[in-house]
């Protein structure tokens, strides 16, 4: 859909990298730009999960993509970079703010080269006020944007349980990519577009928060039982544990007429809409126990019939067998080097089918070579760079990253994705994502962002507050 779109994604950990993602699964051609032990993804992911020593963090948002590993605090980097700037239709990154423009590669440097580029960057809590430079991660954001206190009850916040922040954040950034985009195909010029944690946090609570502030609410009116998920949504709207273990989801279906009948409780059809709302905690308390004494299907069996909307609160062992999602085909499976990772596809229909899964997430600068040639430098030159160190060629004598597998490390003995990763990391002093200024074939790890830059503040998820990035 957008086959004409060139990329250079100077991303890490999630946001950046599914932004970028979802661009690449519409046709763009995304170059993946990371340092040369690898961006924090790759090298170390959440909760230390891998599929044959490839970090699935790394595989969920990096498909469709190529890679291009560069120090970009080597003297040659900018002589690397330039011609494929040159070409770019967008630059993403999502660096802490100033780290590029130290490095030669911030909003001015690049539009001085590339006048109608789209540079599309992403931070923790935006570029202005008194949060701009500190670190912005998902969790800390959920806290800061109220969504904490909106998830949980009075007294006791509740996060949401995974990191929906950093991916509706991602979507954001390449929405706004996106309308860029369009807007230089009419018009020819180009745009910075700022996107920020913070932004995202408080997007996924538009309607929520309209209501609150709309209508003077206060903190009381957030206080509810347990089960009810929402504030300003009437009872019964929530999740209600049920006889057999089980959980049932409850909505709005209209009026709820009878509704109490049907679970053989009449006393429930006593409150009106305004009653529901006002008394929410007498419903609640009534409803409790009668849906307590009910298993699943007795609820089905009691609900169905009149229309009313509910739902098994299903875990995640229950997914990718679960037929509707099956029916969609969302889940699908990448090249992990000998093994398979089960990931998430696109999850937009465009005329009744879904974007492919064209290239398994690539090795660590598996296309460096390629890109390079594409942009026109000659054989010789990217010799050179590969031989000083400015470039990783991840492709040269690999089997592991030919066929756009992940993670395979190269005969140049770059750090790779997993076993061939760890070790090199260890070895220049770097370990995990706390990686704050080697040099040499890792010297973009401390200010070009494979691991600290997140934990100073970039808009990416959950990255530590570790060593000093670029200072």
């Amino acid at each position: 859909m957008i086959e004409g779109m060139r990329v250079l994604a100077l991303s890490h950990f999630v946001q950046g990298p599914a932004a970028s993602q979802y661009l690449a699964d519409l046709g763009a051609d995304v170059v993946k730009v990371e340092p040369p032990a690898g961006s924090w993804e790759r090298r170390a992911g959440s909760a230390g999960i891998r599929v044959a020593g490839h970090s699935v963090t790394h595989l969920s948002v990096n498909r469709n993509k190529r890679s291009l590993a560069v120090d970009l605090k080597h003297p040659d980097a900018q002589a690397v970079l330039r011609p494929l700037i040159e070409r770019a239709d967008v630059l993403m990154e999502n660096y802490r703010g100033g780290a590029l423009d130290r490095l030669g590669f911030g909003y001015d440097a690049v539009r001085a080269i590339k006048p109608d580029i789209v540079y599309a960057s992403a931070t923790g809590w935006g570029s202005r006020g008194p949060m701009a430079g500190r670190p912005g991660v998902d969790l800390l954001v959920q806290a800061r944007s109220g969504l904490a206190a909106a998830t949980g009850s009075a007294g006791r916040p509740g996060a949401a349980g995974t990191p929906v922040v950093d991916h509706h954040g991602a979507a954001l950034l390449a929405m706004g990519v996106l309308a860029a985009y369009a807007r230089r195909l009419v018009t020819g010029e180009g745009t910075r577009v700022e996107a920020s944690l913070l932004g995202a946090g408080l997007d996924l609570q538009a309607e929520s928060l309209a209501l609150f502030h709309s209508g003077r609410r206060t903190a009381a009116d957030l206080d509810r039982p347990a089960e009810l998920a929402c504030w300003a949504i009437d009872a019964p709207y929530g999740i209600y544990p049920l006889r057999d273990g089980g959980s049932v989801a409850i909505a709005i279906s209209g009026p709820m007429d009878g509704f109490g009948a049907a679970l053989g409780e009449p006393a429930l059809d006593a409150f009106d809409p305004v009653a529901r709302r006002e008394r929410r905690d007498e419903y609640v308390a009534l409803l409790r126990p009668v849906l307590a004494a009910l298993s699943f299907d007795e609820v089905a069996a009691r609900l169905g019939p009149g229309g009313f909307w509910f739902e098994r609160v299903a875990g995640y062992d229950d997914l990718a067998a679960d037929p509707q999602i099956v029916a969609e085909g969302l889940f699908t499976e990448v090249d992990a080097g000998p093994e398979r990772a089960t990931v998430l596809r696109h999850p937009v229909r465009y005329d009744g089918e879904l974007p492919a899964v064209r290239r398994s997430p690539a090795g660590l600068g598996e296309h460096s070579v390629e890109v390079l040639a594409e942009a026109g430098l000659d054989p010789a030159v990217i010799a050179g760079f590969v031989a000083s160190g400015a470039v990783v060629d991840g492709g040269a004598g690999a089997g592991a990253g030919a066929a756009g597998r992940s993670g395979g490390a190269s005969g140049s003995g770059a750090a790779g994705d997993g076993a061939a990763g760890a070790p090199r990391d260890r070895a220049t002093g770097a370990p995990g994502d706390r990686a704050t200024g080697a040099t040499g074939a890792t010297g973009a790890a401390g200010a070009a962002g494979a691991a600290g830059d997140g934990a100073a503040g970039v808009a990416g998820d959950r990255a530590r507050a570790a060593g000093p990035v670029a200072q």
